[in-house]
């Protein structure tokens, strides 16, 4: 039985074991910094720009009655990473650690939970449909919220956030107003935590997935069912996004495993573990940055979008431009003829 109190684990760059190498501490931390700027400087900035631009695109297609329905998942999808997004920012004083109290570290942990769970099970709702659009159930009740993609949004983001709860309540908290060092996924949770969001964040979601997948090849496409209306575009968006997706968080979710293992022989690890931990974090975050800009160059709503925003923006400037020309024509000509007349007073 193992323990459940993990306040002994500790950070290898924190610790002060003897078999812990000084210089493999400095490079751990030298590595997870500069990854960290990378990713700062990069990711977060065009993941946010990217996002902005796919909201404001889906809000005007709503307003002007031209949404379908991949599109309110994908903006239920945009804001989940937008979150997640936001909530990486806790990361910029690596190689160091947010300094919090437990209970503040397991309200960023929830969020972040909750943003996890969401995105996932918002990507599985999307395959889903695509399922249930060239295979229609037979179930009456399936039918109605097939539908209705409010109410599949709903019912997907509360699955996520009992699922949530589910989690933290796993964190097993002690002595809560203590100040520990923070991560958005707690060094001090239980080794049940990292088990649990695995199954129910990336085993059951990517085998439904793929369980979907298969069954949408393998089977025969009616040609009865909207023919015309079926198009390639919103299915490869959704592809694309289920392997960048399944790619991070397999790294991700792996690591966690490892993390897990640790707890159970209640070892602190080695540098490598906890850069190895970093580098993976990291790639989560850089995921959801990642699936915004892949909404926003392949979803064809969005791409087209993009582009008359891009397209005005490049008429407004050849306006101003034009309008500045005959004024700039005006002063040379006034210049060319006031020459002759300073000549000739010479």
């Amino acid at each position: 039985m193992v323990s459940h109190n993990m306040t002994w684990m500790k950070y290898p760059s924190q610790s002060r074991d003897s078999f812990t190498s000084f210089e493999d501490i400095i490079f751990s931390q030298h590595v997870i910094s500069r990854f960290m700027h990378c990713y700062i400087t990069l990711f977060v900035p065009t993941g946010l720009l990217a996002g902005i631009v796919i909201l404001g695109i889906l809000i005007k297609n709503h307003m002007q009655r031209t949404n379908e329905k991949l599109d309110i998942m994908l903006f239920a999808h945009t804001i989940s990473n937008m979150l997640m997004i936001l909530l990486s920012l806790t990361i910029i004083t690596r190689p160091a650690y947010l300094k919090v109290s437990y209970f503040e570290c397991g309200t960023l942990s929830f969020f972040f939970n909750l943003n996890y769970f969401s995105s996932q099970y918002l990507l599985v709702l999307m395959v889903l449909s695509f399922f249930l659009y060239r295979h229609p159930p037979q179930n009456a009740l399936i039918s109605k919220a097939h539908q209705n993609p409010m109410v599949s949004v709903a019912f997907a983001l509360i699955c996520a956030f009992c699922a949530t709860l589910i989690v933290v309540a796993l964190l097993g908290m002690e002595n809560y107003h203590e100040e520990t060092d923070c991560q958005l996924d707690p060094l001090f949770a239980w080794p049940e935590y990292e088990i649990i969001k695995f199954t129910f964040g990336f085993c059951i979601p990517s085998l439904a997935k793929l369980l979907c997948f298969i069954l949408m090849f393998v089977k025969k496409v009616q040609p009865e069912i909207h023919p015309s209306r079926y198009n390639i575009h919103p299915y490869l968006t959704v592809l694309v996004i289920t392997i960048t997706m399944f790619v991070c968080r397999l790294f991700y979710n792996s690591m966690i495993l490892s993390r897990t293992s640790l707890k159970i022989q209640r070892i602190i690890g080695t540098p490598q573990n906890e850069l190895t931990m970093n580098i993976a974090e990291i790639l989560l975050f850089s995921e959801s940055c990642v699936s915004l800009v892949i909404i926003l160059c392949l979803h064809k709503p969005c791409r087209i979008g993009l582009l008359n925003v891009i397209t005005n923006l490049t008429k407004v400037c050849r306006r101003r431009h034009a309008s500045n020309s005959p004024l700039e024509i005006v002063e040379t000509r006034a210049e060319v003829s006031s020459g002759p007349s300073e000549n000739g007073s010479h």
